[in-house]
């Protein structure tokens, strides 16, 4: 029950920093239709706007998912399985927010420079954040691990 709990205090934080950064995201989005640049947008960008949007929006509520989760089951002494549930909606979370981020930055180059590498550089950055994210943590957890 201790390991659920010090388990539970880490995600907490960890979704602290995630939620924070994609509410600021989605909150910003969330403006940019009621500017005068929108109206003049091509239907793509439109389309790649609208889509960015959902994406912050299904991030947003996953990384906040595992409050109310935890606050409509906490008390029903099923605290690993709340866990690993809420692990599972941070990890989704963050996923979707890889997604909107990318969208979000191709959208603004493509609005910004109309050049035609942008594809190329949102996919250097879509690198590095999956590098970051996920193959440097799953390298030294395969590194650094015991196989006890």
């Amino acid at each position: 029950m201790e390991r659920a709990d010090r388990r539970w205090q880490e995600l907490i934080q960890e979704i602290r920093v995630a939620q924070t950064g994609v509410q600021i995201l989605l909150g910003f989005l969330l403006t940019v239709a009621f500017t005068p640049l929108f109206q003049g947008l091509e239907q793509t960008d439109k389309t790649i706007y609208i889509v960015t949007v959902v994406l912050g929006s299904l991030a947003t509520g996953a990384l906040i998912g595992p409050v109310p989760f935890h606050r409509l089951v906490s008390g029903r002494r099923i605290k690993h399985q709340a866990v690993a549930w809420a692990s599972r909606l941070t990890f989704t979370g963050l996923l979707l927010l890889l997604a909107t981020l990318t969208s979000a930055l191709f959208l603004i180059l493509r609005v910004a420079t109309h050049d035609p590498y942008v594809p190329w550089l949102v996919s250097g950055v879509l690198l590095w954040y999956l590098l970051c994210w996920f193959v440097l943590p799953v390298w030294v957890r395969i590194r650094y691990t015991s196989g006890d």
